[in-house]
């Protein structure tokens, strides 16, 4: 199984690796693990103004802080996931890289770092389930 991990550092990311690695019966290290985080875009101006290597240089960097954890933690329990980060809305660009790179199973926090719209299920996990056409598994 071809299982899609996104991740970005909250608590609830914590608490679905905890959840995954409580259940190798299910997600064993036999499966394709893929740790996914998503970026914020810098404003067009402040793009503009440091340059493009400056601000892939940055978004590469934020990334490495938010799946280095996590890698390291899944290794621990004998999985060796790939990682992939994207920049952009990170609900669109989770749906869209489940969606292409054909993955059995979206794993995911129900909420996330975002303070807008978290009062029955994260903003970012709500855009996952409207624009996703793989299963998504929230872990709370």
């Amino acid at each position: 199984m071809k299982i899609l991990l996104a991740v970005d550092g909250s608590a609830y990311t914590k608490k679905m690796l905890a959840y995954l690695t409580t259940h190798l019966e299910v997600f064993s290290a036999n499966n394709e693990f893929t740790i996914f985080t998503v970026q914020m875009p810098l404003p067009p101006r402040a793009r503009a103004a440091v340059g493009a290597e400056v601000a892939n240089s940055y978004y590469a960097e934020e990334a490495e802080k938010v799946t280095a954890p996590v890698v390291k933690f899944l290794k621990r329990h004998g999985i060796e996931p790939k990682v992939v980060h994207k920049t952009g809305t990170p609900g669109e660009q989770i749906a869209k890289q489940a969606d292409a790179g054909k993955y059995d199973l979206v794993m995911m926090g129900s909420h996330g770092h975002s303070a807008l719209g978290n009062l029955v299920m994260g903003s970012v996990a709500t855009q996952v389930l409207a624009h996703c056409g793989v299963p998504v598994m929230l872990v709370r």
